[in-house]
């Protein structure tokens, strides 16, 4: 469910490839049974090869990344956050079309 340009990430790996990243990361907390985050998918991996080299597209199952999903404060999906420098810079809940997401995240680009 994720395109070649999508990271999945968990409790392992989320400091490096979130936290520290170098470019803005956009994560959408998701999971498998979740008809909305099967509708925004596409647009995610669309937005991932749009943006290659100049920010990163996350997924994070949150059946499998309970304890990050409540770091966060996650209470429904889809959820996406905007980090950039290690920290949440925007939130968005449920599926939104392709050009809302990008409005939001050109800001930080």
């Amino acid at each position: 469910m994720a395109g070649k340009d999508i990271i999945h990430v968990s409790a392992d790996n989320w400091k490096s490839d979130v936290i520290e990243s170098d470019l803005p990361v956009l994560v959408d907390f998701w999971a498998e049974w979740c008809g909305p985050c099967r509708a925004v998918a596409p647009v995610l991996e669309e937005l991932s090869g749009d943006l290659a080299g100049k920010a990163r597209v996350a997924k994070v199952n949150v059946d499998e990344n309970q304890q990050l999903a409540a770091g966060y404060g996650i209470r429904s999906i889809p959820t996406l956050l905007i980090f950039k420098g290690g920290t949440v810079q925007e939130q968005m809940v449920g599926a939104m079309p392709k050009a809302a997401i990008r409005k939001k995240l050109d800001a930080y680009l």
